[in-house]
């Protein structure tokens, strides 16, 4: 089974939250919006609200535990490239 991380659920987030769950995935859904994370909730494994640019946040979810990790923060780009960059490193 994957285990999958997803950054941002908003529309686009959360569209892939329900088809990893439909694929069977293990999901955790990360957002700083409380009300995205509610919605979702039903669909995923696990959800945590934080800040996915503060690294101390980021090393607490552990990223490397997970096969695969989507960005998709489609607001501010500054944010997607800010938790990009030590995903990639991780």
């Amino acid at each position: 089974m994957k285990t999958v991380l997803i950054i941002g659920v908003g529309q686009f987030g959360s569209h892939i939250a329900r088809r990893m769950e439909e694929l069977r995935c293990e999901v955790m859904a990360v957002d700083e919006n409380e009300k995205h994370i509610n919605d979702i909730l039903p669909y995923v494994t696990n959800a945590r609200i934080g800040d996915s640019t503060n690294e101390e946040f980021m090393s607490s979810l552990g990223v490397r535990n997970f096969d695969v990790c989507i960005v998709a923060i489609g607001d501010n780009f500054q944010s997607s490239l800010e938790t990009a960059s030590p995903l990639k490193e991780a």
